[in-house]
């Protein structure tokens, strides 16, 4: 006779049961929750000054690959658009004579068509053929001067001085210079690298970015927290730093111009690298910085510019005219004051 034996039975308590379903549900949502986004970043130094790129991002390794790229794209645009590299595309071009013609670079090309629009468009207060007056006044890359240059000096260089001397061919990228002009694109380059760093972002599918290149910036989407990317505008002060305005940006570039940073003084008269085109001389009325808002940064970058040329009054109605997002901090004797077009107030930050 074989003794029965006893059937063994688990009884799991109704808590215990709970318990490791709950358990189970924190690993399956552990395996499935994706990585969460955030802001990484890469800097360095470019054109004189800085850079820094900001995206959003749930790839820390995108870094190591991005950042490569982005400091290939500031090479292509150093060579092709510096006159501080002596082999620069354009540096060549300078160095070339009266009647001189050559066929150039897409992105060199690209810039110097949108800065004779601006150029036409403003009739002549952004002109990238100021070269000559740039390097006599000292701020170009011949190095800096102490004293103003006499009257006779500045009539001879602005008779290098000139856009509507400088011929573009679109279909075949052709550029000539019917006399011995020297072009500068110092105030609209930089633009133009901040636009060429949002083109890395974008090719390589970042779809929420900051890009800034000593000071001129672009952005495009919003941050992890589902804001826009906020920017401080400086108040144009010669001692330290301090915020004037702060602006919330979505899709969109943004470039200032002022006299407070790059200037000499002599006789206790101070001389903005700031140039007229047409009269040979640094500015001298009371606008002392503007901004501007604009698709791409090196459309604002050279509308900066042309405004800051123009002055507070014709620059505003230049702006108001054109629609574009502008705002201007001008000099009075009770301190600055600041005037803004209709377009620029939706940007600003509460």
């Amino acid at each position: 006779m074989v003794a029965s034996v006893p059937k063994l039975t688990t009884k799991w308590p109704a808590a215990s049961l709970l318990a490791i379903l709950f358990v189970w549900q924190l690993v399956l949502a552990g395996c499935s929750r994706e990585p969460e986004s955030q802001v990484l970043s890469v800097s360095g130094a470019t054109m004189g000054t800085t850079y820094t790129v900001k995206w959003v991002s749930s790839e820390p390794d995108s870094v190591a690959h991005i950042g490569p790229r982005l400091e290939q794209s500031l090479l292509a645009v150093n060579q092709a658009m510096s006159t501080y590299i002596e082999d620069s595309e354009l540096s060549r071009f300078n160095q070339a004579g009266a009647g001189f013609g050559t066929e150039v670079s897409a992105g060199l090309f690209e810039v110097l068509q949108l800065a004779q629009s601006i150029s036409e468009s403003t009739q002549g207060a952004f002109d990238v053929t100021v070269g000559p007056l740039v390097n006599l006044w000292g701020f170009g890359p011949d190095g800096r001067v102490t004293h103003a240059p006499e009257q006779a000096q500045i009539d001879a260089a602005r008779q290098r001085v000139g856009y509507q001397r400088l011929q573009l061919e679109a279909q075949t990228l052709r550029v000539t210079k019917e006399v011995d002009l020297y072009v500068d694109l110092s105030a609209i380059a930089k633009g133009y690298g901040v636009d060429e760093l949002a083109r890395v972002m974008e090719h390589e599918g970042i779809e929420s970015y900051l890009v800034e290149i000593g000071g001129e910036l672009r952005a495009r989407g919003l941050k992890p927290d589902g804001n826009g990317w906020r920017i401080a505008i400086e108040s144009p002060v010669d001692t330290g730093r301090e915020v004037q305005r702060v602006i919330t940006l979505h899709e969109t570039g943004v470039a200032t111009s002022g006299d407070y940073r790059n200037y000499f003084q002599e006789g206790g008269v101070r001389f903005s690298h700031t140039l007229d085109p047409l009269t040979g001389r640094p500015i001298r009325h009371q606008l002392a910085s503007v901004t501007v808002l604009s698709p791409t940064c090196a459309e604002a970058d050279g509308l900066a510019t042309a405004l800051t040329v123009m002055g507070d009054e014709r620059g505003y109605q230049y702006a108001v005219d054109n629609q574009i997002a502008a705002f201007f901090i001008i000099k009075s004797e009770a301190g600055f004051v600041e005037r803004m077009t209709p377009q620029f107030e939706q940007y600003l930050s509460n």
